[in-house]
């Protein structure tokens, strides 16, 4: 499809991709939103943590909600979201990655941006319970490249999986990674990291064979833990490795559902590379919108209610 126009008009004050994306990441609060844990086993043994919240009355639809790096269910934009779709008829199931949800997993190997074999995993408990008919995924920044990717590198898709929404999408990996490292995100990118370092800590003590204390402290940066962790906990040769098979640009003229993507053109940690133009145009499931405002998952709006959930509840709706 042609790439969509985009209506977003941002509050003044939220124009600049810092701001919108900072308040947006730690100064909005949502309230209102029940979650109930329910705990799966994975094939590997391991677990996922979902929260579920549900509509006033049964639904038989279900949107399963995928957070960003280091995120999990109870992020803003992952409540927000279970909020709308509940108010609106639809139950949700808020998936927490590996690690995310407050215990630490039982694993060397955690999440990463491709581990499409955890998202197949909670589709596939979903379709066990027979309660629902339809099935959307929106997943917002790495969650986001993991719903395109599982969407793009199957043939064989539960047709009960109707729409995919992502946002905010590091559609080439390496291409986010390398803006990422630059001088402008480096007050991100030493969050991330920090974050990251200290949900590894334990696994020092956990897996000592896996990980000596001289590789954890030679990690300085996003890339250095790609390289030494991420990569080797989850079988790629090295960070490249990962960034190159787990990318979900590869994969989108595959795409056979409707997917939407909302990156902003301000987005600061999206590369050009991440902006999959020439994709859209060639596939009909692939819908691009790129806003000129919203930095990373950014996109403010009224009454606290986000563009980029308004979009998706619309997508949704009128697909």
């Amino acid at each position: 499809m042609p790439v969509i126009q985009s209506k977003y008009k941002p509050p003044f004050w939220a124009k600049t991709s810092f701001v919108s994306t900072v308040f947006s990441g730690l100064a909005r609060k949502v309230s209102g939103v029940k979650q109930t844990r329910e705990r799966i086993a994975l094939p590997d043994n391991d677990f996922l943590d979902l929260d579920w919240s549900h509509a006033p009355e049964k639904s038989n639809k279900v949107i399963v909600l995928l957070h960003g790096l280091e995120g999990n269910a109870q992020r803003p934009y992952m409540t927000a979201s279970a909020k709308l779709f509940n108010d609106n008829g639809i139950d949700a199931c808020a998936v927490n990655f590996r690690g995310c949800s407050g215990e630490p997993n039982l694993l060397y190997r955690s999440y990463h941006s491709g581990a499409t074999e955890d998202l197949e995993a909670v589709v596939n408990y979903i379709l066990s319970k027979n309660s629902y008919d339809e099935i959307y995924i929106k997943g917002i920044s790495l969650g986001a490249n993991m719903a395109l990717k599982y969407v793009g590198e199957r043939d064989d898709l539960a047709k009960e999986i109707k729409v995919v929404i992502a946002v905010s999408v590091p559609c080439d990996l390496k291409g986010s990674c390398d803006e990422l490292l630059s001088l402008k995100n480096k007050h991100y990118a030493i969050r991330f990291l920090k974050h990251l370092k200290d949900k590894l800590k334990p696994k020092l003590i956990q897996f000592p064979k896996n990980i000596k204390v001289a590789d954890f402290n030679s990690i300085n940066s996003l890339i250095d833990f790609d390289h030494i962790y991420t990569s080797k906990a989850h079988n790629f040769k090295d960070a490249y490795d990962y960034y190159e098979k787990a990318s979900c640009l590869q994969f989108l003229p595959n795409i056979k559902v409707p997917s939407l993507i909302i990156n902003a053109l301000n987005d600061s940690f999206l590369s050009a590379s991440c902006y999959p133009v020439k994709e859209a145009k060639e596939n009909p499931n692939l819908y691009l919108e790129m806003p000129q405002y919203g930095g990373h998952v950014g996109f403010i709006d009224k009454q606290n209610i986000y563009y980029n959930e308004r979009r998706a509840l619309e997508f949704i709706f009128n697909r």
